[in-house]
């Protein structure tokens, strides 16, 4: 049985996709840097692996055996210093756009004609900007570009691609972007017409939808899940 292999698999929304996924018979591969921080779920199998480095990326597609679908969420966060330099851009830049664009290229020639699936974790900040994240912003609006092209290109094989644009996410990611603003949790649902914050585990909903085959003709979709906060 083909597996989801899903990057950044051991924290925040890559671990709510793959304990939903495995709570629901799919067989998942968890792929991080960091190993999960405590027993992970039956039908969940945990292997290394750094999107930033494409030997580790290679390694990592070799080991996961037969894949049937991707969901790229690995990445990182962080508004600029207040002196943007090179080091900053290309950080935000190899994981978050250069790191899902590698591994979207691996999986593209193993995925199966007909079922396969693509979705990338992007942000609603790929739909928008604000001034203090343009690294982010812009890596952001690149997945989005990413995964309409890819999206045209593999659609003759019947394999779709997507990507979700989560707005705040109650993840580990997210309480420390709040500490960096010294804002709470609170004041940053406050921002949202819903007046709250996206749990992880409605992002995975969303993403288990794509992979299913109901979301068969669903393709090239950018997905906003912010509470009403772009409109």
């Amino acid at each position: 049985m083909s597996a989801v292999l899903v990057t950044g698999g051991t924290r925040g929304i890559g671990l709510a996709c793959a304990r939903l996924l495995a709570s629901r018979e799919r067989a998942v591969v968890a792929a991080a840097r960091r190993p999960p921080e405590g027993p992970l779920p039956p039908g969940i199998r945990y292997l290394p692996g750094d999107v930033t480095d494409p030997a580790s990326v290679r390694a990592l597609f070799a080991a996961a055996g037969p894949v049937g679908a991707v969901i790229l969420a690995a990445g990182v966060a962080g508004g600029d210093p207040a002196s943007p330099d090179e080091e900053h851009w290309r950080r935000i830049m190899a994981s978050n756009l250069d790191g899902a664009w590698r591994c979207a290229e691996a999986a593209a020639p193993v995925l199966p004609d007909g079922e396969g699936r693509i979705v990338f974790l992007a942000s609603v900040l790929g739909l928008r900007a604000v001034p203090d994240q343009v690294a982010y912003s812009a890596a952001k609006h690149g997945v989005i570009g990413l995964m309409r092209a890819l999206a045209l290109r593999l659609a003759p094989r019947g394999i779709t691609v997507n990507a979700l644009c989560p707005g705040w996410v109650d993840t580990e990611m997210a309480r420390a972007r709040w500490a960096e603003l010294g804002m709470t949790a609170a004041e940053a649902a406050a921002g949202t017409p819903t007046r709250r914050i996206t749990a992880a585990e409605e992002v995975a909903e969303m993403a288990a939808y794509l992979l299913s085959p109901a979301a068969g003709n669903v393709t090239g979709q950018a997905i906003a899940l912010d509470g009403g906060a772009g409109l």
